[in-house]
């Protein structure tokens, strides 16, 4: 439980890290549209509350995401229990924002990670690049970023 708090207020910083990182690899649109999957998509890659037609300021989906990326940092809080530096934090912040939360809790990932294995738990990132089982080239890209935060300080 203490782990927890700590990891919560320390996530300020991952999060402004995610931000930056969910933006560039999602994109901005002010209108929603259907993502590679057929799922109804608004702003950077949102999904809650998506409702066809509807438009939306860039404020708006700058507020969204930041109130986004809080929940999505609980999430990884729910699951993840090692200490996570603000790098790693954000790139499985970022991770869990594209893939849910229940999804990121059951992975790979996360198992590695919580039996201290950062450089597997990194690694398992890269199999996250697929929408009903074809390769996405722009989420190996994104995978790739995120594995290069999430090892970032790691010892060789």
């Amino acid at each position: 439980m203490e782990l927890n708090r700590r990891n919560a207020a320390k996530g300020a910083g991952a999060i402004a890290i995610a931000a930056a990182l969910v933006s560039v690899a999602e994109g901005l649109v002010l209108s929603t549209y259907p993502d590679v999957g057929g799922v109804p998509t608004y702003c950077y890659g949102e999904t809650k509350g998506a409702e066809w037609g509807k438009t939306y300021t860039k404020e708006q989906c700058d507020e969204k995401l930041s109130a986004r990326l809080v929940e999505f940092n609980t999430g990884v809080n729910s699951c993840v229990v090692v200490e996570l530096p603000d790098t790693r934090r954000a790139a499985l912040v970022s991770l869990a924002y594209n893939i849910g939360v229940d999804a990121f809790c059951r992975s790979t990932v996360v198992r590695k990670l919580n039996a201290g294995d950062v450089q597997g738990g990194c690694d398992a990132m890269l199999m996250w690049n697929k929408v009903k089982g074809v390769v996405w080239r722009g989420l190996t890209n994104r995978r790739i970023k995120e594995r290069g935060l999430c090892l970032e300080g790691s010892k060789p």
